[in-house]
């Protein structure tokens, strides 16, 4: 079993920035890909962010490239996303995720273990 647990969030105004960190437990997450997930109120979770467990491959939706940026520090077992140029439409409840596999995937439902998410808030 993996536990995860996300800290960071908060409320910020547009343009500016967050990071989020996704502390995991229970066991080493090395050979595990990591995901970011968010969901907004009234709306179905999705894809943010995903790194392999090497850390060599990252993948990320369109709406938050060039402005989100995921890593992971292995031998803290923990697990970043750095967020710049925020937009009020990043509003959302942010998850953290593992994956029993190394390769990255942008599927929810490829995700074994699940944080109990952060709120991040942003207004214009």
């Amino acid at each position: 079993q993996v536990q995860l647990v996300e800290s960071g969030g908060g409320s910020v105004q547009a343009g500016g920035s967050l990071r989020l960190s996704c502390a995991a437990s229970g066991r080493t997450i090395d050979s595990y890909a990591m995901g970011w997930f968010r969901q907004a109120l009234g709306k179905e979770r999705e894809f943010v962010a995903t790194i392999s467990g090497s850390g060599r491959i990252r993948d990320s939706v369109d709406s938050v490239k060039g402005r989100f940026t995921i890593s992971r520090d292995n031998a803290k077992n923990t697990v970043y996303l750095q967020m710049d140029s925020l937009k009020p439409g990043d509003t959302a409840l942010y998850y953290c995720a593992a994956r029993g596999r190394s390769i990255t995937s942008r599927l929810a439902e490829n995700y074994d273990y699940w944080g109990q998410g952060t709120q991040v808030t942003v207004s214009s």
